[in-house]
């Protein structure tokens, strides 16, 4: 799992404060949409800060190059549409 550490000044106290970010690693489902059409999402993009966008294979490869430059973190599963599901087994009746 990737982290990486944010660093913010407590205007309260005057105090460097640093905190750990752990980076979503959990599997994207079905629930997780994309932020721009709705669609399935398979790739979540994480930017600085704790911020996330998420992106259908479509929106993914049509903002790829640009998403690559800003990331902190990429999650891909477009490499799950590839995959050809196996068939039930048939069954007699």
């Amino acid at each position: 799992m990737k982290t990486y550490d944010t660093k913010f000044t407590d205007d309260r106290e005057g105090a460097d404060v640093s905190t750990a970010v752990a980076s979503s690693a959990a599997a994207l489902t079905a629930s997780d949409r994309c932020d721009r059409c709705g669609a399935q999402a398979y790739l979540r993009v994480e930017l600085g800060e704790g911020a996330e966008l998420l992106f259908c294979a479509h929106h993914a490869r049509e903002h790829g190059a640009k998403l690559r430059a800003i990331a902190v973190n990429l999650h891909d599963e477009t490499h799950k549409l590839g995959d050809t599901p196996t068939p039930a087994p048939h069954s007699e009746g």
